[in-house]
């Protein structure tokens, strides 16, 4: 392609961006008879709800203007905080509400506990509505029990797939069940190192989720070092209304990426990166179009990065050996444009359990799969090529996530960090960094947000949503027009 043609491309693509994203509350989608609609609480007028993980387009991108920057010295106006329970995962936006999914032990380490979906106020903090259920889940690396995923929200609709592998339709006014599955008895899912992690995505009258069971009498993980078969139900499509099994595909087993759907040369597209590789099909009927092998030979190595998809093209990404690839979509196959030498220890990029951003022909990322090889940096996008790399001294070397909005990005780093970063090919350019710290104590406060911060913010008209160990805070991002 003709570098003009690209550039008109680009700025159609930048169109019909923002012609989709309406700076508005939208309507609540279709909704079936017995679920009513969900009224709208915000009284803030201008912004997105971020319905999913990694927001409105899956890309932790938001259309929302008017950030202030610099930020003050304690940092963007705290607007209020509470506790949560134990979990990994960020919340979703709709209609005013705050939907936080975690988990409540009756005490530490407790073998069992509940699952709980809070309904907040959005502007406030304040509880609305809680729904529970029990939970006996137990990570097999010892890391904590709670959910990985983020509630995914359509109409008066909410879906919450918990690490056991429960997964609920509840009604988003008021909690009330409508339907639920248990994916782990139903398919026979061999637990994996850290339970379920795969945020569903909704396609038309669909719920597509990563399942990835295997056949009766399966051995466990360890036990069968890691050879564990698949039962053809790697990615299974439910009815979005009620719960019934539309299809199964591939004998791939899970990972932590969640999946995504997109448009690619006018056709639509879901993309699972499980375990083993990248799944390309057709997201209405299940069609598998190409699986792509990458994943690293090791035996407690994962796919946790949800694949990024720029025009034609999509980037995997893992952080334990072979770093990142690019595929170009051609017709229902693809080619490589470029991927990481296994051989060669530096990578283009090893992206752990941070989605990279895509903008304007390079991509920025976190990579590095500890806190001591971890770094902040951006690359080319069609070749590869490292345009810089930040390496954060001492005791902040940390593993992070971002959030692209106004031409900045918001740095959410693993022990409580935070910074406003401009988008820079040529260079790490920090505005702003902070370490919010606990109003409920006044002499010698802590730090408000805990190590693991290992949430990807998410901002819902002006306010940015940021969580810690057990702990989760709203702030003004954007001050109220």
């Amino acid at each position: 392609m003709k570098p003009q043609v690209r550039l008109t491309m680009g700025l159609v693509g930048v169109l019909l961006f923002a012609s989709h994203l309406s700076l508005r509350a939208a309507d609540p989608a279709t909704t079936t008879p017995a679920e009513g609609k969900l009224s709208n609480l915000w009284t803030r007028q201008t912004g997105q709800d971020w319905t999913t993980f990694l927001g409105p387009t899956g890309d932790s991108k938001s259309a929302e203007t008017g950030i202030v920057a610099p930020w003050p010295k304690e940092g963007p106006k705290l607007v209020w905080t509470r506790r949560v329970g134990t979990g990994y995962g960020i919340g979703s936006t709709s209609r005013g509400r705050y939907y936080h999914f975690d988990r409540w032990d009756p005490r530490p380490r407790a073998p069992s506990g509940k699952a709980r979906l809070t309904c907040m106020h959005a502007e406030t903090g304040k509880e609305l509505w809680r729904f529970e259920y029990d939970t006996q889940y137990e990570d097999l690396l010892g890391y904590n029990n709670g959910p990985r995923c983020s509630p995914v929200i359509e109409g008066n609709r909410v879906y919450i797939y918990g690490a056991e592998g429960m997964l609920h339709c509840l009604r988003a006014n008021d909690g009330k069940p409508i339907w639920n599955v248990n994916t782990v008895k139903k398919y026979g899912v061999v637990q994996n190192f850290f339970g379920v992690g795969s945020t569903p995505v909704i396609e038309g009258d669909l719920l597509i989720c990563m399942v990835g069971g295997s056949p009766p009498g399966s051995p466990q993980l360890y036990a069968s070092n890691g050879n564990v078969d698949g039962n053809g139900s790697g990615v299974v499509a439910f009815n979005k209304y009620t719960g019934k099994e539309v299809y199964k595909i591939t004998d791939e087993l899970a990972s932590y990426a969640s999946l995504k759907t997109t448009s690619i040369d006018g056709r639509r597209w879901g993309l699972a990166f499980c375990r083993g590789g990248l799944v390309g099909f057709e997201p209405s009927s299940g069609k598998v179009h190409f699986q792509y092998p990458w994943r690293s030979r090791m035996l407690e190595s994962v796919n946790a990065s949800m694949p990024v998809v720029n025009g034609n093209d999509i980037l995997v990404s893992e952080c334990y050996q072979i770093g990142s690839s690019l595929l170009t979509i051609k017709g229902n196959g693809y080619e490589v444009t470029w991927k990481d030498d296994r051989r060669k220890r530096e990578k283009a990029l090893r992206a752990h359990w941070n989605t990279p951003i895509y903008l304007d022909g390079y991509l920025y990322g976190c990579s590095g799969r500890n806190k001591p090889d971890a770094d902040l940096r951006c690359i080319e996008w069609k070749t590869g090529k490292v345009k810089w790399v930040k390496v954060f001294p001492g005791f902040l070397r940390e593993r992070s996530s971002l959030l692209y909005v106004d031409g900045h990005f918001i740095y959410q780093g693993e022990l409580g960090v935070l910074r406003l970063i401009k988008a820079n090919p040529e260079k790490y350019d920090v505005v702003s960094e902070v370490v919010l710290r606990d109003p409920d104590e006044k002499e010698q406060p802590r730090a408000l947000l805990r190590e693991p911060c290992w949430a990807a913010p998410i901002l819902s008209h002006g306010l940015l949503y940021v969580r810690g160990d057990e702990r989760l805070a709203c702030l003004e991002l954007i001050p109220a027009r």
